[in-house]
This record gives structure tokens, sequence and C-alpha cells, in this order.
């Protein structure tokens, strides 16, 4: 990139990075399931967490300061989320299902073998909205990690007219944040279990998603 592209691109990164901070702080928050996910991380369990293309609004928010990796697309909106997250303390990869992952492949299962966590848009970037794709729940039997789905919703609901029904949060309402069941995959099951396992977990992200969005009803 030019001078003048990074220069841009770092001003969309601060100037972002402080818009949501505003816009976050604003809100009244309320967080369920969380007792759950401490448990693992005191046991030192690797985790990958699931969360749909139209709920991550409120990810570079939520999770920061973790040190997390989140699997960001190498697509220009993608580098809008990277350059937020980057200076929220996010170790980012690069890569997506559809471009090439070989690399970050390896990347994710060494953070997760060393006991670190994942973000993974199951759906993400080009949808379609709400099917999940194999490649979490692979991910999760190769390297032991726990799946652990997140979404959140708000008391004021602005549904963006996008292929995912991006969902964002008003200033100044009140929101609630949902860490849900864990699933893990044992190594033995074969290709027709997977799939299965991935039916299930795509309902329960469904199910989440309304469980979140009938809390302030």
């Amino acid at each position: 990139m030019s001078f003048f592209d990074n220069l841009r691109w770092k001003l969309v990164g601060v100037l972002g990075k402080i818009i949501l901070w505003l816009w976050a702080k604003s809100t009244r928050m309320r967080i369920i399931g969380e007792d759950g996910y401490k448990r693992l991380r005191e046991e030192g369990k690797p985790v990958i967490f699931l969360v749909w293309h139209g709920r991550i609004f409120i990810v570079p928010y939520f999770f920061r300061l973790r040190g997390v990796m989140p699997l960001i697309s190498p697509s220009e909106d993608g580098e809008i989320a990277a350059q937020i997250m980057s200076r929220w303390g996010y170790r980012i990869l690069r890569g997506s299902g559809s471009h090439a992952i070989i690399k970050a492949w390896s990347e994710m299962i060494k953070e997760l073998q060393s006991g670190g966590e994942l973000i993974i848009v199951p759906d993400g970037p080009r949808g379609p909205d709400r099917t999940m794709k194999l490649g979490g729940i692979k991910l999760a039997q190769e390297s032991g990690a726990v799946l652990v789905p997140f979404t959140f919703s708000t008391s004021k609901k602005k549904f963006l007219k996008s292929w995912d029904k991006f969902l964002i949060f008003y200033p100044f309402s009140k929101v609630v944040a949902i860490y849900g069941e864990q699933f893990t995959v044992p190594l033995e099951l074969n290709e027709a279990e997977l799939e299965a396992m991935r039916c299930k977990i795509e309902r329960y992200l469904l199910e989440l998603d309304e469980k979140a969005d009938r809390f302030f009803s």
C-alpha cells in the first residue's frame, strides 16, 4: 500500500475504535452464560467462538484486550475490522473459506494447541446467511478446542439491508450478550457424523439468536 493508503487505514482504525468504544459504553449491557466460559479458561482449554456474520457488530468491543485471535476476511470490509481490532489487543489472522486458508489453518491449529482463543464467523464472509460451514467443526476436531456459540441483541434493533441482516444497537440502548452451550468434537467422528453435528450447532446458533432477540420483549 502507498503512504496515503496506510495513513487512511490508520485513521479508519483509530477513529473506528474511538467511535465504537463510545457507542458501546453508552449502553447498559447484560452478560449471560459467562461462568461456563470462565471455567474453560481457568482449565486452560482452547476456545473457538462461533458468531454469525450478522451479529459481529459487538465483537471488537466485547472481546477486547484478551489476546483473542479473530479470523478476518482479506476483503476491504475485513480490513476495517482488522484495523479497529488490532488496536484492542487482538492477534489478527487474515483468511476465509473463500480465500486460500492453508497457512491460516496451520496458524489456528498452533494457536489452539497452545491454549489460545479464536473467533470464527461460520457463515462468512459471503454467506449464505446463517448457514454454517464445516470449517470450524473440523478445526475443533483437529485441535481439541471447545466450540462456544456467541450472540447479542438489543432493546432497540436496527437490521441493515445486507445479505446477513446485520444487527446494530443504538447508543444508550440495552444490550444482552450471550455465551451459548459448549460443544466438543470427538476425533472419531466420520464425515456423516460431522455433518450431523454441523446441523445441530447451526440450529442451536439460530435458537440462540432467537433467545437474545426475545430477551427485551
